[in-house]
């Protein structure tokens, strides 16, 4: 199974990536993670990657692809791969399309996680996490049994900047702009498909399941 996810931030990729990554033991390729550990591990594209974040730039799409085609050339991947966060766009879309013919790994499916925009802020902005020991809250969907207050060690709970309303229209904004027009891109190709992301985790992870014809 080769696959590329989609979905807005809080649709719930990553969970549901962890699950079939358990199920069927195949890995996850996650390009923040790849460059990461490109940089920490000093090789030569991690040095190209880094003298663009030095400069506070990013990262062009040609290194990105070369990490991504590195990975996939592990033993690992030969059975199949979980793409996420790549591409994020339909130029990128393109390029990998080409690359991965080069290497007869074509995708098999793009999977959209599909949640509606009411829950996607409930399940961002509603975030909570405890000073004392980082455990998170949703006050919509897992909230404290006293407002305000950790249950596990009784600290503060705080919202981050980034969970905040104003932080999470314009992350949903530039998803919307750039990524979704993948939705499209996909479709045309005929390896679109889609579930809805709301519900029980489990219950959604059949859905997928189902939906990928595993």
């Amino acid at each position: 199974m080769k696959l590329v996810l989609l979905g807005a931030p809080g649709a719930g990729k990553g969970t549901q990536a962890k699950k079939l990554i358990e199920k069927f033991g195949i890995p996850q390729i996650s390009t923040g993670d790849l460059l990461r550990a490109a940089v920490a591990a000093e090789t030569d594209l991690g040095k190209e990657a880094k003298s663009f974040m030095d400069k506070g730039e990013l990262v062009p799409d040609s290194v990105v692809l070369g990490m991504v085609e590195e990975r996939l050339g592990q033993d690992d991947c030969q059975e199949g791969y979980i793409l996420d966060g790549f591409p994020r766009n339909s130029a990128q879309a393109e390029a990998l399309d080409e690359m991965l013919g080069s290497l007869s790994m074509e995708l098999d499916a793009a999977l959209s996680v599909d949640v509606p925009l009411e829950d996607l802020m409930k399940r961002l902005t509603g975030r909570r996490t405890c000073r004392e020991c980082g455990q998170m809250y949703n006050i919509y969907f897992s909230a404290p049994a006293e407002e305000g207050k950790c249950d596990k060690c009784g600290g503060e709970l705080f919202q981050r900047d980034d969970d905040k309303e104003e932080t999470i229209s314009k992350r949903l904004e530039v998803y919307n702009q750039q990524t979704a027009p993948l939705i499209d891109y996909y479709q045309e190709k005929g390896i679109l498909k889609s579930v809805n992301g709301t519900g029980g985790i489990d219950e959604i992870f059949v859905s997928v399941c189902s939906t990928l014809g595993l």
